[in-house]
């Protein structure tokens, strides 16, 4: 036997010694046409043997051919598998593909000799006891399927994380919506102006016109817009046409669709038309309207819009530290409004943590998010301006005025017995003037020998102006004559003209039937009346109820720049229209209207009027019938009230015919009695030294101007003395 016989011999002999004599084909084999060592594995053993191989006519093109080579006989079986001859198992092609089967025999004899046939059969459902070819194959595909499932849970995570960005990004990520600017601004037509004032956008809806109108290049501003945001004191007249604002020395004069106008009485011209309307609305140049008001103003395009500046003073600002959005309200979706760059000053208005409210200063009012401005800081705004100054009478001292109702010319000869038993009377305040008609004549019930016994006792006469208790007495009527400005000037020339004729000293006007709709027209009454008693030496003072909702459009704030003494009636807390009883001035409703007015009017020009008379009030429960009968708010009381005013003296008979001892209020600060008498409750809260001192001493806390009376012949004489220690 020849070298590589023995070699062979040795070989098999020492794996017939082993258990489990099985090798894996192909391990670490070289490939056909390579000498080298080959490594095999034998139930966990390991021997090598070194041997040349050489392959000797190998085929695919015939897979079952037999081959010889050392005594060696190998068969080709399989497809596409190459056997190698010289070596004890099968090795397949390096190509990526196994069978699905493979059966594998050996068997050594004693003499040393060993054959071997290796088989392999694809598609096979079965190996041989301990072939390794089926574990393999499975373990493979499990491979393949774990691989599948975490591809399949990769991709499904990937859809779910873009679905949850998208949702993310749709619900917290900004918006690109762009604000509808003409809905914004409230624009309709093409000449419609958008208005900012003050840092505030003006829509239709609050004045329910057009609220500016862009005409030939200049900006025109609605009446009542002006009137309410920039500036109430230009008047509109739609009766006779005309545009009035009120100086201190007399009025400013426009007509419709002039560029001529009179101030006072000096002729003047601007190189635009200063006043358009359309039907009854009118519409102001703004250019106009900065010559009498301290504003600036901006007009810019894109669309048509003004700016208007008209309170100055401190205000907070920033500075954006990048370019952003200013956004409709605060929200990363809200509609964007405008786009502000980096370096842009704005004005902070309110703060909303993350957000802030600003101000652009070409008009935009919305919302930034905080951390894209820089520290706010306070600055202060101002233009030069001079405002026209309205100056005043002052009488320099203490006021103690006592109204005296004179309904007829036959009164005036009492006023020495009227007066006779008062004691620190300043002024004296006949109702002498009352409108006689609609066309702004008057009643007059003035005396020159009134004025000269007045004067004699040291007393000025201030005569009363009334709208009621004359030839008119309704809201209507005085809206007549008011709304239109001949018959005002008609008014005031006869007042004026009759005060000067009787040597008065002024004027006390007491108007209560104004409704809201002659709001305004009532106020220009007021500005007129005051230059004409300005202008005449005549102190000028008008009488107001106590401050509530209902009656702001009686305008104290302006009164009290245009009059030289404001006169809150500080009594009728309960009238004879009342629906239930109670006091006609309780403690708390004074101090209240002391509080409200002084937010309006200087307290050098507050007089408070104190009442000098009390009600008696009788009760009685409404019947069925009456409940049944009541509207409106008489519907939510089960008594049906009456009263009767009375002044002290008489209201004290009163409780001593009726036995009766009043008791002390400390909440109302009044002495206070009922009884029960003529199938009813009788119920009276008392005006007297005690109740008066208690308002008197609200007077002088509040270092006010003085105290007005209603009214002369009601007061007990006492009350006099407990005046005087308060006002003088």
């Amino acid at each position: 036997m020849d070298e590589r016989g023995n070699r062979e011999n040795d070989f098999l002999n020492q794996r017939t010694r082993q258990q489990g004599t099985v090798r894996r084909p192909g391990s670490s084999d070289q490939r056909p046409g390579s000498s080298g060592t080959g490594e095999y594995r034998i139930s966990g053993s390991r021997e090598t043997t070194q041997h040349d191989e050489s392959w000797r006519g190998m085929s695919s093109r015939n897979p079952s051919a037999s081959y010889t080579q050392d005594g060696k006989e190998w068969s080709r079986v399989n497809a596409g598998n190459r056997q190698r001859i010289g070596g004890t198992g099968t090795e397949p092609m390096r190509n990526g593909s196994t069978n699905s089967g493979s059966s594998r025999s050996g068997s050594a004899n004693a003499g040393g000799n060993r054959s071997r046939n290796v088989s392999r059969s694809r598609g096979s459902a079965g190996a041989q006891p301990g072939g390794q070819r089926p574990k393999r194959r499975s373990s493979r595909a499990r491979r393949r399927r774990r691989n599948l499932l975490i591809r399949m849970f990769l991709l499904i995570a990937v859809i779910v994380g873009i679905a949850g960005g998208v949702f993310i990004w749709q619900r917290y990520g900004p918006s690109k919506e762009k604000a509808d600017l003409e809905q914004y601004y409230g624009l309709t037509g093409e000449d419609s102006l958008a208005l900012v004032v003050n840092d505030q956008v003006i829509k239709g809806e609050d004045s329910g016109h057009v609220v500016g109108k862009m005409i030939d290049g200049e900006p025109y501003i609605e009446y009542s817009v002006v009137r309410k945001f920039i500036n109430e004191r230009f008047y509109w007249d739609p009766n006779e046409s005309v545009m009035l604002y009120t100086l201190p020395n007399g009025n400013v004069s426009v007509t419709v669709g002039s560029k001529e106008y009179t101030e006072v009485t000096e002729k003047k011209s601007e190189d635009f038309i200063i006043l358009k309307t359309e039907g009854r609305t009118a519409y102001i140049a703004l250019p106009f309207i900065q010559q009498y008001t301290n504003l600036d103003y901006s007009v810019y395009k894109n669309p048509d819009r003004v700016v208007v500046t008209s309170d100055w003073g401190k205000i907070q600002t920033s500075v954006l530290k990048r370019d952003t959005e200013v956004r409709y309200q605060g929200g990363v979706k809200s509609p964007i409004l405008t786009e502000v760059r980096k370096a842009d000053k704005v004005t902070v208005l309110e703060d909303e943590d993350d957000w802030k409210k600003v101000a652009t200063a070409d008009g935009f009012i919305g919302y930034v998010k905080t951390n894209a401005l820089k520290k706010v800081v306070e600055e202060e705004i101002s233009r030069e301006f001079t405002e026209p100054e309205y100056t005043n009478i002052s009488m320099n001292q203490t006021i103690n005025m006592a109204w005296h109702n004179v309904d007829n010319a036959e009164a005036n000869s009492y006023v020495l017995e009227t007066i006779a038993g008062t004691k620190g009377l300043t002024t004296i305040a006949p109702t002498w003037f009352s409108i006689a008609d609609t066309n702004g004549n008057i009643n007059s019930l003035a005396s020159s020998d009134y004025v000269n016994y007045a004067h004699q006792s040291n007393l000025d006469v201030w005569a009363v102006l009334r709208d009621f208790h004359g030839g008119i007495n309704s809201y209507e009527e005085t809206y007549e004559v008011l709304s239109y400005t001949s018959k005002r000037e008609t008014l005031i020339n006869q007042v004026i003209a009759a005060a000067l004729q009787s040597g008065i000293d002024g004027i006390n006007l007491d108007f209560e039937l104004i409704s809201e709709e002659c709001g305004e027209h009532y106020i220009q009454f007021v500005r007129e009346l005051s230059v004409k008693c300005r202008q005449n030496g005549l102190v000028f003072s008008v009488d107001n109820y106590v401050p509530q909702p209902y009656n702001g459009h009686y305008s104290l704030e302006e009164q009290g720049i245009m009059a030289d003494y404001v006169v809150i009636m500080a009594y009728d807390e309960h009238t004879e229209g009342s629906y239930e009883a109670g006091s006609v001035a309780s403690y708390g409703y004074v101090e209240q209207g002391i509080k409200d007015a002084l937010k309006s009017v200087p307290k050098e020009k507050l007089v408070i009027g104190v009442p000098l008379y009390t009600r008696l009030w009788f009760e009685t429960p409404k019947t069925d019938a009456e409940m049944d009968a009541s509207e409106g708010e008489a519907a939510n009381y089960a008594n049906k009230v009456t009263s009767t005013a009375m002044g002290m003296d008489e209201a004290q008979q009163i409780l001593q015919s009726a036995g009766v001892q009043a008791e002390w209020n400390d909440t109302d600060k009044q002495y206070y009695a009922e009884w029960e008498a003529d199938g009813g409750v009788y119920k009276i809260w008392l005006e007297d030294t005690a109740s008066l001192e208690e308002k008197l001493k609200l007077i002088k806390s509040n270092q006010l101007a003085g105290v007005a009376e209603w009214k002369l012949g009601w007061e007990n004489s006492s009350i006099w003395d407990l005046i005087l220690q308060y006002v003088n």
